[in-house]
């Protein structure tokens, strides 16, 4: 007689009980440490994506996790109807590591886009002076910034936006990395422009050289916000604290996730200068969760070991090393390898589901993204031979 395994039961139970908004490798984790997982048969895998970079410095870092337990043993939720003794430091903190004034704590990183764009329009109207409901955003073809309904009517990825309208009006799109079309999509009612400096989930699209720049520059001349949605590509990701680093780009508002809950739970902020932040008086934006004192204690040591630029150099030595290995990959099924820091796009000339799959056999865990991309965003706590290790096994699979 055959008997089910833990992991078949346990796949059968999400696939009976839960939604069937994913389509998730066949694996069910049960432990993780640093770069690895474990599955419930004892299995170990080499973690090659890194819950798209909110466990950028490893699952379960000693760190963040005594962070966590020392808050949890203190006070864990009072609301922002009070203050607590871990928002103002947490605030300060996060602030000055961006080099910004203010900071307005969410949770998902969706909340924190859509809290960057209400304040672009709250600041259009009211600082601005744009005449009452013609405010416009600008964003990019192959965007991902989250999957609220505002959110995905500027999508143009058919699965993330079909059957979701009506959709939200306001918003001009243009294509990633043509600055033409950005210049003749900015009007005088163009309050912010929304870029994902790098584009994690459609492939880890690098913009041209130059484009950030260009971005920058269109904004301030047309008097609107630059707002950089650094949830992906942020926090250490790329090699520097912030992708928009490369190009020497200060955009007037970083939206920030994914990391700086350090893997542990969800912390999102939209971080900007006064003059910005400062539109909201009370009553009008809040979250009962957003600030919370758990979601401070581990965002303050986020930034207190983004301070001293180990893991920013990690993510650029490992990372150049990485994508020296990927360049010189030898596979007909290779189309193109994009990329910066430890994060790269791996472009096939056909499906990439079985690719991943054979990955997961080989003990080696990474994702496909728009059907035809391997993406690869390992902890930045990985050393360099098991980064090897997995590169090793990523040639095995793209042969076989």
């Amino acid at each position: 007689m055959n008997v089910a395994s833990t992991t078949d039961r346990l796949r059968a139970l999400s696939g009976e009980h839960s939604a069937h908004n994913y389509h998730p490798l066949p694996i069910v984790i049960a432990e993780a440490e640093g770069a690895w997982v474990t599955d419930v048969e004892g299995r170990r895998y080499l973690d090659m994506l890194a819950a798209y970079s909110a466990v950028n410095f490893g699952h379960r870092n000693p760190r963040l996790v005594a962070a966590a337990q020392r808050q949890l043993e203190r006070v864990t939720l009072v609301s922002r109807a009070f203050d607590h003794d871990v928002f103002g430091p947490f605030a300060a903190e996060l602030a000055e590591l961006c080099g910004k004034d203010m900071v307005l704590p969410m949770n998902s990183g969706a909340e924190a886009v859509e809290t960057a764009l209400k304040t672009a329009r709250k600041w259009g109207y009211e600082v601005k002076g744009v005449p009452p409901g013609r405010a416009n955003i600008v964003t990019f073809e192959g965007n991902f910034h989250g999957r609220t309904t505002t959110i995905v009517s500027f999508s143009t990825d058919p699965d993330a936006k079909d059957s979701y309208g009506p959709y939200t009006p306001g918003f001009r799109t243009v294509p990633y990395g043509d600055v033409e079309a950005l210049r003749a999509a900015v009007d005088e009612h163009t309050v912010g422009v929304l870029i994902e400096p790098i584009q994690g989930e459609a492939g880890v699209n690098v913009p041209p050289s130059g484009f950030l720049t260009a971005v920058r520059e269109l904004c301030t001349a047309a008097g609107a916000l630059m707002l950089a949605d650094e949830i992906q590509s942020g926090l250490g990701r790329t090699g520097t604290t912030f992708a928009v680093e490369h190009e020497g780009v200060v955009p007037d508002v970083y939206i920030l996730g994914k990391a700086l809950g350090g893997g542990i739970m969800p912390v999102s902020a939209v971080v900007a200068d006064r003059d910005v932040l400062g539109v909201f008086k009370p009553g009008q934006h809040g979250s009962t969760f957003g600030g919370n004192p758990l979601a401070c204690a581990i965002g303050r040591e986020v930034v207190a070991m983004l301070r001293t630029g180990e893991f920013q150099e990690r993510s650029r030595t490992l990372g150049a090393h990485m994508h020296g290995r990927l360049g010189a990959l030898s596979s007909d099924l290779v189309r193109d390898v994009r990329g910066r820091g430890l994060w790269a796009g791996i472009e096939l000339h056909g499906p990439a589901r079985p690719v991943s799959e054979r990955l997961m056999g080989l003990g080696v865990l990474a994702k496909e993204t728009h059907a035809t991309t391997i993406r690869l965003a390992p902890p930045l706590v990985i050393d360099e031979t098991d980064l090897d290790w997995a590169l090793d096994r990523l040639e095995i699979a793209l042969k076989d």
